[in-house]
């Protein structure tokens, strides 16, 4: 049997973007990842596919697994030859246990190594425009635990010289303790004046910041109903937020996204709404799908050399094709023809495979390319077109009714997406998103499809964004009126839209 060994990983405070380059590679590695709650979801996404997944999370006064059993997982997977990560919240060192597990794996001769983390006792303060230090303000902070017993006999902290021997103070996780903790400070020497900030969720784009002093924080806290996790911090660093404030000053900050595009496609929209400071919530209506046979489109391929014009109208079109010219044991070099593209991305996507595009028509739909076609193509003129199983009609119909000869072979299917429609109903009528994204009309279709009868209701309760006018001619078909159409048909127009109409500022 293989040796096991334990990875003790930081995930960072709560971006999911702010993981070690080493930290996802041993994710993307592991056969057992042990995970904590405030580890997101999306770093598992990294993991393979066979990957076994243990939630040990821990939320104040309510653990799913007490530490002892989580030392005895890791030794019992371990032992069993496994490679395992411990993946923590933060870094496993800053009030991680990260060394209670150490020693534990050291006991039971268990080898492990130590990635560490990005800490929130930085990062969160960060991301509210607080530098821990700042020249001529701060030259020292502490890092201190908030979840001290205040029912101990004797406290461990050194209040009397934390009151007034630091310049920044973190507290982590001591929302709960916060009465306490003021009480505290103030009862050895600091002003109750001072400044300090509470930082609910840090880093994550439901990030709450909450600017008070040193005697009304716990007063504040109360009243605002702020819940755990957060950061409490105290020292005249606090002021600078009013000048540095970046992250809930994004145009989009605050508010939540739904992303209908499928899985595999969803991440480009996400990242670029993200950068603005969205939540997104991915929701994928769609998945892309082989086709039902394979044979028309080797048949064409086959055939490439008969055609005069490839006309690809989508970036899966293109995958598929290549696919398939790959498989058939040909490259780029087997395409004598000319070849047509719709859209940037889609000529983008050419261009990986070697194709750079004779034709890509400023308006990005099936009408532009028949206007940029007219004049350059006549009767007899033979085209293939690779596309979705499923979609319009008005390209080949107006190229044949121009003498052509189109062979529209099916290179892939859109089928209805794989999430749970009554949960996303929940949210829906709950108001827990903000907006709608639909980047085809098929996103439209399958999304009330998997909503089911209340669906229309459930929508028009929410603001909706679409990627151009064929697909808000849809909406409109299905009772949905969309307010946000993008003027160009791309996820970068899409962005932009709805930066323009919800955002802050007009920052694209």
């Amino acid at each position: 049997m293989k040796q096991g060994i334990v990875y003790l990983v930081g995930a960072g405070p709560g971006d999911y973007k702010l993981i070690s380059m080493k930290a996802a590679e041993l994710i993307s590695l592991a056969e057992v990842i042990v995970y904590d709650r405030l580890a997101d979801d999306r770093l598992l996404g990294l993991a393979r596919p066979d990957v076994e997944l243990i939630y040990v999370g821990k939320a104040s006064s309510r653990h799913t697994m007490k530490q002892e059993e989580i030392n005895q997982v890791l030794v019992e997977k371990a032992l069993a030859g496994k490679m395992v990560v411990r993946l923590k919240g933060g870094d496993p060192f800053v009030f991680g246990r990260g060394g209670e597990e150490a020693l534990y794996l050291l006991h039971n001769g268990i080898p492990f190594e130590v990635v560490p983390g990005i800490t929130s006792a930085i990062a969160v303060p960060a991301y509210a425009g607080i530098p821990v230090t700042h020249r001529g303000i701060a030259t020292s902070f502490a890092v201190v635990t908030g979840h001290e017993d205040p029912q101990k006999a004797e406290s461990n902290i050194q209040w009397n010289k934390l009151a007034t021997g630091v310049d920044t103070l973190l507290f982590l996780m001591g929302v709960e303790n916060l009465p306490y903790i003021t009480t505290k400070l103030m009862e050895n020497g600091l002003d109750g004046k001072t400044p300090a900030a509470v930082v609910r969720w840090g880093t994550k784009p439901e990030q709450e910041v909450l600017v008070t002093t040193v005697a009304t924080a716990a007063a504040d806290v109360a009243r605002e109903n702020l819940q755990p996790p957060a950061v409490f911090i105290v020292g005249r660093v606090v002021n600078l937020r009013r000048q540095l404030a970046w992250f809930d000053n994004k145009p989009l900050f605050g508010k939540t996204v739904m992303v209908t595009r499928a899985r595999e496609q969803a991440s480009q929209l996400t990242a670029r709404l993200e950068a603005m400071g969205a939540r997104c919530l991915e929701a994928p209506s769609i998945r892309i799908a082989p086709p039902e046979s394979y044979v028309p489109l080797d048949t064409a391929i086959e055939a490439i050399g008969s055609y005069q014009w490839l006309i690809f109208t989508s970036v899966n079109g293109v995958e598929a094709f290549f696919c398939r010219l790959h498989a058939a044991g040909k490259d780029t070099r087997s395409l004598g023809l000319k070849v047509a593209a719709i859209g940037a991305p889609t000529a983008e996507r050419l261009s990986a495979f070697g194709v750079i595009a004779d034709l890509v028509p400023l308006e990005f739909r099936a009408e532009g390319v028949i206007e940029a076609l007219t004049g350059r193509i006549g009767a007899g003129t033979k085209i293939l077109l690779p596309r979705a199983a499923v979609a319009r009609d008005i390209l080949p119909e107006s190229l044949r009714r121009m003498g052509c000869q189109v062979d529209v072979v099916e290179a892939y299917r859109t089928l209805p997406g794989e999430f749970d429609g009554p949960e996303l109903g929940e949210r829906l009528r709950a108001g827990e998103i903000d907006l709608i994204t639909f980047t085809s009309s098929s996103t439209v279709t399958n999304l009330l499809s998997l909503l089911g009868e209340a669906g229309n209701e459930l929508i028009a309760r929410i603001k909706v964004a679409c990627i151009g006018p064929i697909t808000a001619a849809t909406c409109l078909e299905n009772g949905i009126k969309p307010e946000i159409i993008a003027e160009e048909y791309t996820i970068h127009g899409l962005v932009a839209a709805i930066v323009a109409a919800e955002g802050r500022n007009s920052l694209v």
